[in-house]
């Protein structure tokens, strides 16, 4: 099979800067075109087979779009976004196989999974939280890991992301709900990426973590997510479909 053509954008920043290094080193993948803020996105969109995107949250919908039109294989690594960029996003997986996720690492991936069996098996007892921590130079918060990780929570819970998260807590605030994940988010230094899910009940506690050290791991994974989505139908798809774990 031919090398899979990518289009990078957001290629000047440090996850497109990964991205580009590790395609470098795997003999599937070319680096057809890297595109940057200021740079013309649809001129090079063409010569590409996907595209991995990892920009601004305010340019995806316009990314979606252009690669819908053009049937290219779309992947989206960045979060941030509102609800009306969602939707476009979503129009534009009736269109093209495309693969959206808050998190392309394995080991992440392995901690949805473990979260989701962790609350079936502890059951209704134990108290959720969620603590991120990232480097001082990111935009958003919570992450969109830590979202997904509490929307996994919820969804096990029969809980809502939007009623029953409570992000950081300050004041007289009462007694801990039992209908309550608590979401906590971290900033300073270097920090590419940790994530701990905390289980606590009276007389024991499970933290399930993961700790990201280089964003190779998120390069890696996002090449996988775009060499398995060649060829698939369209639909929306998300790091768990690549790795088999639906």
């Amino acid at each position: 099979m031919t090398p899979l053509r990518l289009l990078v954008n957001g290629a000047k920043g440090r996850m497109g800067r990964a991205v580009i290094a590790c395609a470098r080193e795997d003999a599937a993948v070319r680096v057809a075109a890297e595109v940057g803020a200021g740079d013309a996105f649809a001129h090079a969109l063409p010569g590409a087979d996907a595209v991995i995107e990892f920009s601004h949250h305010g340019v995806t919908a316009h990314v979606a779009r252009e690669c819908a039109a053009a049937g290219k294989v779309l992947v989206i690594g960045t979060t941030g976004h509102t609800e009306a960029e969602l939707a476009q996003i979503r129009a534009a997986g009736a269109s093209i196989p495309l693969v959206f996720s808050p998190n392309f690492s394995v080991g992440v991936n392995a901690l949805f999974w473990l979260a989701e069996k962790a609350v079936e098996i502890l059951g209704p007892d134990f108290d959720l939280e969620v603590v991120e921590m990232h480097h001082r130079l990111k935009k958003d918060a919570p992450s969109g890991t830590a979202r997904r990780l509490a929307e996994i929570l919820a969804r096990a819970r029969g809980l809502q992301y939007a009623g029953d998260v409570r992000h950081g807590r300050q004041g007289i605030t009462g007694e801990r709900g039992p209908g309550e994940i608590g979401m906590h988010a971290l900033r300073g230094g270097d920090v590419v990426g940790d994530h701990t899910v905390i289980f606590a009940t009276q007389g024991e506690r499970v933290e399930l973590t993961h700790k990201a050290s280089s964003r190779d791991t998120f390069a890696r994974g996002a090449i996988r997510a775009a060499k398995w989505a060649r060829g698939r139908p369209p639909g929306i798809y998300d790091m768990q479909d690549v790795l088999g774990l639906r």
